[in-house]
């Protein structure tokens, strides 16, 4: 239909305009056509105009003509047709009768029509909803969503399928991702292959229609190059040379008003403050609107598990403990009630207690003196905690005493025996080089082949041994300094040793020093297969912890010297284990990771404490001489204190390097302890622990320390206390060990 009277459209317009004839070269090879063009003018005048109106419409809108859309719009315009035809005058209607003979398309056209209703299909039901621009939320309450064309109601089909029914049609149905409900019917409709496209192109940001290019190259209508002939060549109007007889009057009658006063100039606003009552909104005559300072009472507590019927087993009492409920007082029992179990809500008897219970509850209300505390003015200068003076927290470092200089390459570790007469290095340059510590003088080069990464001097006073992790292996040491009896007492403790017949399968390798390695002071090697990254010595000297950079359980080994055993203490790994130390009193063993410190007791074999240090990557980590604190510096500048009968959380967390923190340590006799950064400073902090469980550690930093050069970006990568005297050590980048004292 509407390409027929597209066409006609056309033609009557061909034809209607003056100087042309209707029988043109366009309408010869088509003979339906030229049988429209030649019907009379004068009665498709109408139609032609609007049938050229629609025509320029759908050209200039960019939308394709795509037909009848269905069959009501064809019935409709042909009732529209045979109405405007009939409503017509004489001439105009005989007129239309000759217009109206029919032609082939128009046949082709109403029998295709015809056809759709040739087919009965009452027996089908219409279930289209009409119930037009109203909100579906209306029907929310009611058995059916609309009324169909007959006005009969369209019911909501049953949803009586729980959970598991959808969770099966879900796996059984193929096409269950590509059903939808229809909100307008309620049913279940399966969207076709092409709405799915649609919906997938829509989600990825494309337009909905696949033919259409966005990126078509534009036609520029005015370019920019000069033309011989132009746009258009129509002369100007008169007018525009003429000033404007409507505007003059304009103008003049409102010069006329301004002079009369009746046009007002705008005055600028004054912006005055406008105020408001606060209590304005309040109801005056109510109880509450009265008492300004009212406090609502406290709501009760929620009932719990033991106030269920059908209580877990944990929530029932046994025996001995209902008798011991009831030989207790009522005000030092925890429930004032028994937990009991029945088996329905209807087995349940009435509660003896609920007459009793309500009018404690209404004392309770009325004797409770609820009252708002008033604002106390406080100085803020009060707020600030009065710390003492650095001067009267001496003794502590405060200058650089001695340098210390030999290493070609940066010293990572650094250990002072425990008389405080030797101190221990290890560098990248794969020596060991051991120093008087009073006059900076090197007494012994050890040359160990590797990256020394952690060095400990055995605590034990009559133990003579250094401890070196190179690579994948722990050397033991005897450096020959100090007392001769210690040194041959050390070298007569190692070889009493007497291997087991049968040698029991352990993590490490135990391995005796040859000749000529025993000449340079090597006198054990202990092999782990995987590289070490730090070896700590337990407080007694005998046991010694080594953790491993490697993934699993075996990251942390013990080794006892005396027995030469090694053996792994945990069954699991809790990440990527960064440093341990023993506790200086119990039997505890602490394990820092990259997010958490674990405490271990190792008697009990069980996991004491775990504790969160609330940083990204812990780097250090030392224990407090009595072992009730303990201090963990990490990478992102913080450094964290940690009271152990407080809290797992932090007690303070200290920020004052800029740059990553890499060792940490505490004095053994001085209330001191010092952390080292890789800004190039040691910050020495005065940390008295007082025996009074009542009153907090006292943290106060006395003094930032210099002198490290930054080397690679790193600066300071160890720092360790003299064991007597206020001094501390430091070791860094620069290749030097310095001492403050």
């Amino acid at each position: 239909m509407a390409g027929a009277r597209g066409a006609g459209g056309a033609a009557a317009a061909t034809g209607a305009r003056p100087g042309k004839r209707p029988g043109g070269p366009e309408a010869a090879p088509e003979p339906e056509e030229s049988s429209l063009a030649g019907a009379p003018a004068p009665s498709l005048q109408e139609g032609s105009d609007s049938g050229l109106s629609e025509s320029e419409e759908s050209v200039f809108s960019g939308l394709e003509d795509s037909g009848s859309d269905s069959s009501e719009d064809d019935s409709a315009e042909e009732e529209e047709e045979v109405s405007s035809d009939e409503g017509h005058s004489g001439p105009e209607k005989t007129a239309g009768q000759q217009a109206a003979t029919p032609s082939p398309s128009t046949e082709v056209a109403r029998a295709q029509g015809c056809e759709e209703y040739a087919v009965d299909s009452s027996d089908e039901e219409d279930i289209r909803n009409t119930v037009g621009n109203v909100p579906l939320e209306w029907y929310d309450d009611f058995p059916h969503v609309g009324y169909d064309l007959d006005g009969r109601r369209i019911y909501k089909p049953l949803r009586t399928r729980d959970e598991l029914d959808q969770f099966l049609d879900k796996m059984d149905n193929p096409d269950y991702w590509r059903t939808v409900q229809d909100r307008m019917t309620g049913h279940d409709v399966r969207l076709t292959d092409e709405q799915v496209a649609l919906v997938r192109r829509l989600q990825r940001g494309q337009f909905g229609d696949v033919s259409f290019d966005p990126y078509e190259p534009a036609v520029d209508f005015f370019s920019g190059d000069l033309m011989i002939h132009p746009v258009t060549n129509r002369p100007a109007d008169k007018r525009s040379f003429i000033p404007s007889l409507v505007e003059k009057e304009k103008v003049s009658r409102m010069v006329h008003a301004i002079k009369m006063g009746w046009i007002q100039p705008r005055r600028p606003r004054e912006h005055s403050p406008s105020f408001y009552d606060l209590w304005a909104q309040e109801d005056p005559n109510a109880v509450l609107g009265r008492h300004k300072m009212h406090v609502p009472a406290p709501k009760l507590a929620l009932p719990g598990h033991a106030e269920s019927y059908n209580p877990p087993p944990e929530y029932l009492p046994s025996e001995e403990e209902r008798l011991a409920w009831e030989q207790q007082e009522p005000g030092e029992r925890k429930l004032n009630f028994l937990p009991r179990k029945f088996p329905s809500l209807r087995a349940v008897p009435a509660y003896g207690r609920f007459i009793q219970e309500r009018f404690e509850r209404c004392l309770d209300l009325y004797l409770c003196p609820r009252q708002r505390k008033m604002r106390v003015n406080v100085d803020p200068e009060d707020l600030i905690p009065k710390l003492p003076r650095p001067r009267d927290l001496q003794p502590f470092p405060t200058c650089q005493a001695l340098v210390y200089k030999g290493h070609s390459d940066l010293v990572r570790c650094l250990s002072v025996s425990p008389e405080g007469q030797w101190l221990a290095s290890g560098s990248d340059d794969g020596s060991v080089r051991l120093w008087e510590v009073a006059t900076a003088r090197c007494m012994r080069t050890v040359p160990v082949g590797g990256v020394v990464r952690s060095i400990a001097w055995n605590p034990h006073p009559t133990v003579c041994l250094v401890a070196v992790a190179v690579e994948d292996s722990v050397l033991l040491l005897n450096p020959g300094l100090g007392d001769r009896l210690a040194v041959g007492g050390t070298d007569q403790l190692l070889s009493a040793f007497v291997a087991p017949e049968e040698p029991a399968e352990q993590p490490a390798r135990w391995l005796e020093a040859s000749e000529e390695e025993r000449r340079g002071g090597l006198r054990l090697r202990i092999c782990h297969g995987k590289p070490v990254t730090q070896v700590t010595w337990h407080g007694r000297g005998d046991y010694m912890a080594v953790v491993l950079a490697a993934a699993g359980h075996t990251q942390v080994l013990i080794h006892q010297l005396s027995r030469r055993r090694s053996q792994s203490p945990f069954r699991r790994s809790h990440g990527q284990v960064q440093r341990v130390a023993f506790h200086p009193v119990r039997p505890f063993l602490l394990v820092a990771s990259q997010r958490s410190v674990r405490v271990y007791h190792l008697l009990r074999q069980e996991l004491t404490k775990k504790l969160r240090p609330n940083c990204k990557w812990v780097s250090s980590l030392a224990v407090h001489p009595a072992g009730d604190n303990i201090i963990c510096g990490s990478y992102d500048s913080k450094l964290v204190w940690f009271d152990l009968d407080l809290s797992c959380e932090p007690y303070r967390v200290l920020r004052h390097h800029r740059k990553a923190l890499r060792a940490v340590a505490f004095h053994t006799r001085y209330p001191l302890f010092a952390s080292g950064s890789d800004d190039g400073s040691v910050i020495v902090c005065h940390g008295m622990v007082y025996n009074d469980l009542l009153q907090n550690p006292l943290l106060v930093p006395v003094k930032v320390l210099r002198g490290h050069a930054l080397t690679r970006d790193l600066g300071v990568l160890d720092v360790a206390f003299h064991p007597t005297q206020p001094w501390i050590f430091s070791s860094g980048a620069d290749g030097t060990v310095r001492l403050f004292t």
